[in-house]
């Protein structure tokens, strides 16, 4: 099936929408099913999440997530997506190791149908996503609670609870939309 987007959602129009006070409405999907249905209720965004490792792939956390099983998955969802931006989750240690690495992960994900990648961290990542950006690859930033990071915070829970950490939050959170995110 090809894919046609008659009026597709853009980086610009949620710039747009943003700006108007429009509500941005995203869901996640991993699957072309899910895709079709996430197009019928007018969805702007359709994230395929690393999260796709619990829920579908039945792992304990999301670090076991490969590329090949994010793009597989990826390519399922832009099937379904005719208008919907799809943003595929940079899965773990695919961007972290060298910015070359990164590049390539993520300009793959657009090579196979997604319209931008998402990636977890704040101001350590802001050279790679300068990059990316550069490179013409749009990035969704994800602060807070990072599943990538579950071994080094000890788990899943509340962020940023005392004001020196909620504080660390808002600069990483600047940092990012800075570098282009």
């Amino acid at each position: 099936m090809e894919k046609t987007k008659a009026f597709p959602v853009t980086i610009p129009l949620l710039q747009a929408k943003k700006a108007a006070g429009e509500k941005i409405v995203a869901v996640t999907a991993y699957d072309f099913p899910t895709a079709r249905l996430a197009e019928e209720a007018g969805l702007d965004i359709i994230l395929v999440g690393d999260s796709l490792g619990m829920v579908v792939l039945g792992y304990e956390n999301t670090l076991p997530v490969t590329m090949e099983e994010m793009i597989h998955h990826t390519r399922a969802v832009a099937r379904g997506a005719r208008r919907a931006l799809v943003v595929a989750d940079l899965p773990f240690l695919s961007y972290q190791v060298s910015e070359e690495e990164a590049i390539r992960n993520a300009g793959r994900f657009l090579q196979e149908g997604a319209s931008a990648v998402k990636l977890e961290g704040g101001r350590d990542y802001t050279k790679i996503i300068k990059r990316m950006v550069a490179a013409g690859i749009p990035v969704m930033g994800h602060l807070g609670l990072t599943p990538q990071s579950v071994h080094e915070f000890g788990g899943y829970g509340l962020r940023a609870k005392e004001a020196a950490a909620a504080l660390h939050l808002v600069e990483d959170a600047l940092a990012l939309a800075e570098a282009g995110v």
